[in-house]
C-alpha cells in the first residue's frame, strides 16, 4: 500500500481539506515544529488503496537572503549586493519547516501539493520539493511522484474533483516568482542601505527607522505624491454660473441648467443675465423621455474588491485582503486573488446562487432571480487564472464578525447582482429657451430596480422631479442670478484610486498590490486620512521629488512595468531565468552608481525639511570620550549623538531609555544607560558604546551588559548570570540591576523573563552552586518587608531549588518550556578573550561544572 503526503499552504486550510478527503473520518496530531498538526486516513489513491496524511507548511518554506557577511551595513559597500552570492534561507527559523517536512516524507511514495494556485504557490511548491527529495521513497521531481492540486474554492465538489484530476506543478512560474525576489532584494537593499546611513547620518528629526526603497512600493508612492503636487500648484480660476428656475403649474420651482455650464468673464455672464432678465416666461422647445438601462456588474475579482473595500467599505485593501484570505479557508467564499471577471461556461451558477435562497438577507431576491430565471452575463475579462470572487456558502451576520460579515455581505450581493436583471428607468429631458438662451432639467423615474434591489447603494434614494411640461409651453420664470464660484483643485487620491492606477500601470500583482499600499503608510512615506485618502508626509515627498531631481525613472511606473512583463515571459516560458536577470540588474546597477554619485542633489532637499543631528534632540548622558552631553534623539530610530564627536550611537528601540545610577562603563568612560519597556516587560543596562562597539569576541553588537564577559564589573554576564535558559539555546537568565524592588531574570538572548523576590533590599549572586547548575543567591530585605521565613532579612540559596524561595519565583513568561535550563557554565561560556580597556580571560572559573543531580527533575518539573 502506497502512502501519500500531501501538503497545503497553511495549516487551517490542511485541516479542511483533510476533512473533506477524509470524509471527517482522519486522525490528527501535532507535527514536530509544533504548529503544524498532520491528519491522517486510509483511502484511494488513482483507485488504488492507499495511506494518506495531510500537513501543511506556514507560506514560503525559504526564503531569499545575502549570505552573512553580506547583512553587515558598515563593513559592506551597498553597490556589492548587486553581485554578491544569495542563498535559500528558512523563512521561519524556529518552526525548522524544512525538516519537519523531510521528516513526514520519510517512507512516502508520492507527494500531493495542495498550495495556493497563484504563481507563489507554484514556487512554494519547489521548495516543498526540495525539502522532501531526500527522504520520499522515489524521485520528487518526476511527473510520476509528485502532483499538484488545482483547486479555487474549499467545497467538497471542488476540493474532491481537484484530487481526481491532479496536474503537476508548474516550473517556469516558480522561476519568475524566483527573479521577482532576487531582484526587489538586491535593487531595494541596495539602495535603502545606502540612502537610510546617509540621510539618517545627518538629520535627527526623521521619523522613520528605514528610508527604504522598492522597485514597486516607490512608484507607488510617486502617484501619491504626484498628485499632492498637482494640488500645491494648483491655482484656482473664478467663474460664473447663470441660475435660473422655472414654476411648474402646481406651484413647484425647478431650478434650470445652463446650457454654456460657466463663464469666465464676469461681464459676459452678466449680459446674459440681463437677457434672460427681459423675459418673465420661458418656451419649452422639447421634452424628450427615453428608457436607460443601468447595467448589472460584471463578476468580482481582487482589484474592484479592494477598491470597493476602501472606498465603500472603509477598510484597508491589506486588511480587506486578510480578511478575504480568512473567508477562503474556511470556505465561505471561492480564491480570492483572482483577474478574471468572467464567470467559466461550466461554472454552477444556479447551484451557487440556490445556496443563497434561505437568507434573511437576500433570499427574497434569491428566489426572485431563481423564478424568473438567471440570465448568464455576457461581459467581463477572462485571464486564464481563477473564477471570479464569489460565495461558495451560505452565512449569517451570527457566524462572521464585524468586518468578516461586512466583507461576505458585499461579495455575495456583488455576485447576486451578476445573475440579476439590469435596473431600468425613465430619462426625460426638458429644454426651455429663454430670450434665446438654452437651459434644461433632466429626471429619472425608476421602471424596475433589478440588480439594485439587492446591492442597494447602487439604488435611485427616490424619482427624480419630472415636471409635467409639454412642447412649446410657456412656463413662468424666477430666480434669475448669477452665482460666483472658484475651480477647485483635485482632491488626494484615495486608495482605491491608487489601487486603479497601480493596475493600469503594471505595477504589482493582485496580490502584493495592497502590500505596496501599507508599506508606504507604515513607513511614514503617506498618512491615511478620513476618506481613506493617501496624504504624502514631508519625508515621502522629499524622496520622490529627490528621485526625480536624480534620476526620474526610479519614481516613474515604467520600469517596474516592464520588468513585470519580463517576469511574465519567464512564467510563459518565452524569456530566459538568467538573462532577464542578469539585464535588469545592469541596468539598476548603473542607475544606482549615478544616484550615489549625485545624491547632493535629493540632500539639498532634505536640508531644507530636516534638522541636522547637532541641533536635534534633548541632552541626556555624558559621552565617554569628550565628557559633553550626548543628545537623545527620539524621532525613529531612537539614538544618540555627540554634537562634539560627531558620532551618533543606536540604542535599543520602542522602550524608555534611562541614566542608571549615574554609573560608568569600566571600559570606556560612557554612563551606563537603562532600557526598559515597563514595569513587566524586559529591561537591561547597557554602555552606549559598547553597545555598538562590542569589547570582546563573545559578546555580538546590540547586546547589554547582561550579555559581557567582563570579569570583574558588577554588572556584567560574569556578575549576574544564573543559569543557561531553558527556552533558547544559547542564552543565560540573568539578574537585571535595574528591576528592583520587582526583581525580574531576563534571557539575554530571547524574550524569558522570571519575575522573583519582590521587595527585596538587595540581591547577590554567589560564586557558589547548586546541584541543579543554578548559581546560588544571597536576597537582603529590609525588616519591615520581610517575606522570608520567620521574617529573617537575609538567606541564601537557589532561587530555583530552595523552599524557602519558592512561593516568591514566578514561573517564566513564555510558552511551555520544553526543556530543563541547562546549568550556567560560566568559565567556559563566558570567558572574555581580551577587550578593549581591562579584558582579560576571566569568568568565575567553576561556575556550575558539577553535573546536573536529581534536583534537576526537580527543576523540569518546576519550569514545566
Amino acid at each position: 500500500m502506497r502512502t501519500i503526503l500531501m501538503v497545503a499552504e497553511k495549516p487551517s486550510l490542511a485541516a479542511s481539506l483533510a476533512t473533506i478527503l477524509s470524509n471527517g473520518k482522519n486522525s490528527s496530531r501535532k507535527g514536530s515544529n509544533g504548529a503544524c498538526s498532520v491528519h491522517e486516513w486510509s483511502g484511494t489513491f488513482q483507485n488504488q488503496p492507499a495511506r494518506l496524511k495531510m500537513t501543511s507548511v506556514c507560506g514560503h518554506v525559504f526564503g531569499v537572503d545575502f549570505e552573512s557577511k553580506y547583512n553587515n551595513w558598515d563593513r559592506v559597500d551597498p553597490v556589492e549586493l548587486f553581485s554578491c552570492p544569495i542563498e535559500k534561507k528558512e523563512a521561519m527559523a524556529k518552526l525548522r519547516m524544512p525538516a519537519f517536512l523531510a521528516s513526514e516524507a520519510k517512507g512516502c511514495d508520492i507527494l500531493v501539493l495542495w498550495l495556493d494556485c497563484d504563481k507563489e504557490g507554484e514556487n512554494i511548491c519547489f521548495e516543498v520539493m526540495s525539502s522532501v527529495a531526500k527522504s520520499m521513497n522515489a524521485n520528487v521531481y518526476s511527473d510520476s511522484v509528485t502532483y499538484r492540486a488545482r483547486f479555487s474554492a474549499i467545497t467538497d465538489k471542488d476540493i474532491k474533483a481537484a484530487f481526481n484530476n491532479l496536474a503537476h506543478p508548474n516550473e517556469n512560474e516558480a522561476k519568475s516568482v524566483d527573479a521577482r525576489q532576487e531582484l526587489d532584494l538586491r535593487i531595494g537593499c541596495a539602495f535603502t542601505r545606502f540612502q537610510t546611513k546617509f540621510f539618517q547620518g545627518k538629520y535627527g528629526d526623521l521619523d522613520a527607522s528605514l528610508i527604504s526603497y522598492g522597485p514597486c512600493q516607490t512608484p507607488t508612492l510617486g502617484f501619491c505624491v504626484q498628485r499632492h503636487d498637482e494640488i500645491q500648484s494648483f491655482k484656482p480660476e473664478t467663474f460664473w454660473v447663470l441660475q435660473v428656475s422655472a414654476m411648474t403649474k402646481d406651484g413647484t420651482t425647478v431650478p434650470l441648467e445652463w446650457e454654456r455650464v460657466r463663464s469666465f468673464d464676469r461681464d459676459v455672464a452678466n449680459m446674459f443675465l440681463q437677457l434672460v432678465k427681459q423675459e418673465k416666461e420661458g418656451r419649452v422647445v422639447s421634452v424628450i423621455s427615453k428608457e436607460k438601462a443601468k447595467p448589472r456588474p460584471v463578476a468580482l475579482n481582487t482589484v474592484e474588491l479592494m477598491r470597493v473595500a476602501s472606498s465603500g467599505l472603509n477598510m484597508g485593501p491589506h486588511h480587506a485582503m486578510q480578511i478575504a484570505e480568512r473567508l477562503y479557508i474556511q470556505g465561505y467564499i471561492s480564491y480570492p486573488r483572482t483577474e478574471t471577471t468572467r464567470y467559466p461556461e461550466n461554472f454552477d451558477l444556479a447551484g451557487t446562487l440556490k445556496q443563497q435562497q434561505g437568507s434573511p438577507d437576500w433570499g427574497k431576491e434569491v428566489k426572485e432571480i431563481i423564478t424568473q430565471g438567471i440570465s448568464r452575463p455576457k461581459g467581463g475579462h477572462d485571464a486564464g487564472d481563477h473564477p471570479p470572487i464569489t460565495p461558495m456558502k451560505a452565512a449569517t451576520r451570527y457566524e462572521l464578525d464585524g468586518d468578516a460579515w461586512t466583507l461576505y455581505d458585499y461579495i455575495t450581493r456583488h455576485f447576486i447582482g451578476t445573475l440579476a436583471r439590469d435596473c431600468r428607468y425613465m430619462s426625460t429631458t426638458i429644454k426651455i429657451v429663454i430670450n434665446e438662451e438654452m437651459f434644461s432639467v433632466t429626471g429619472k423615474t425608476l421602471i424596475d430596480p433589478g440588480y439594485t434591489s439587492v446591492m442597494t447603494w447602487q439604488a435611485f434614494g427616490k424619482n427624480e422631479i419630472v415636471p409635467n411640461f409639454t412642447e412649446n409651453e410657456m412656463v413662468p420664470i424666477q430666480n434669475a442670478r448669477i452665482t460666483e464660484r472658484q475651480t477647485a483643485p483635485p482632491d488626494y487620491l484615495t486608495e482605491a484610486e491608487l489601487i486603479t492606477l497601480m493596475e493600469k500601470h503594471g505595477i504589482g500583482t493582485d496580490a502584493s498590490i495592497p502590500v505596496h499600499i501599507n508599506n508606504i503608510s507604515q513607513r511614514n512615506y503617506v498618512t491615511v486620512t478620513p476618506g481613506r485618502k493617501l496624504k504624502p508626509t514631508t519625508l515621502g515627498i522629499v524622496l520622490v521629488h529627490g528621485y526625480q531631481k536624480i534620476d526620474a525613472e526610479l519614481v516613474l511606473p515604467t520600469m517596474r512595468s516592464a520588468v513585470e512583463e519580463q517576469l511574465n515571459l519567464i512564467a510563459q516560458g518565452k524569456a530566459n531565468f538568467n538573462a532577464v536577470l542578469k539585464h535588469t540588474m545592469n541596468i539598476f546597477k548603473l542607475k544606482f552608481q549615478y544616484f550615489v554619485q549625485n545624491i547632493d542633489g535629493m540632500d539639498q532637499l532634505f536640508e531644507v525639511s530636516f534638522s541636522p543631528l547637532s541641533a536635534s534632540g534633548k541632552a541626556h548622558s555624558r559621552c565617554g570620550k569628550c565628557r559633553r552631553y550626548l543628545k537623545y534623539i527620539q524621532a525613529k530610530p531612537a539614538r544618540l549623538h555627540c554634537p562634539q564627536c560627531d558620532e551618533t550611537y543606536s540604542i535599543p528601540q520602542n522602550g524608555t531609555i534611562k541614566i542608571f545610577k549615574e554609573l560608568k562603563c569600566p571600559l570606556d568612560d560612557f554612563e551606563l544607560l537603562c532600557w526598559t519597556t515597563g514595569n513587566k516587560g524586559k529591561s537591561f543596562v547597557f554602555c552606549p558604546y559598547c553597545y555598538n562597539n562590542p569589547p570582546f569576541k563573545d559578546m555580538r553588537k546590540g547586546n547589554g551588559c547582561s550579555s559581557c564577559t567582563h570579569p570583574t564589573c558588577a554588572y556584567s554576564l560574569n556578575s549576574n548570570g544564573v543559569i543557561n535558559c531553558a527556552e533558547c539555546e544559547y542564552g543565560v537568565l540573568v539578574l537585571d540591576p535595574s528591576s528592583g524592588p520587582k526583581w525580574k531574570l531576563g534571557c539575554n538572548r530571547c524574550d524569558t523573563i522570571i519575575n522573583l523576590l519582590d521587595d527585596a533590599q538587595k540581591i547577590t549572586i554567589l560564586d557558589d552552586n547548586c546541584d541543579c547548575g543554578a548559581q546560588l543567591v544571597d536576597v537582603e530585605y529590609k525588616a519591615e518587608k520581610s517575606k522570608l521565613p520567620n521574617q529573617v532579612t537575609e538567606m541564601k540559596g537557589c532561587i530555583f531549588c530552595s523552599p524557602e524561595f519558592a512561593k516568591l519565583v514566578d514561573k517564566p513568561k513564555v510558552a511551555v518550556i520544553s526543556r530543563p535550563p541547562r546549568p550556567f557554565r560560566g568559565g567556559k561560556a563566558a570567558g572574555a578573550r581580551g577587550g578593549r580597556g581591562t579584558g582579560g580571560r576571566g569568568g568565575r572559573g567553576g561556575l556550575g561544572r558539577g553535573k546536573p543531580k536529581d534536583k534537576m527533575a526537580q527543576l523540569a518539573a518546576y519550569f514545566v
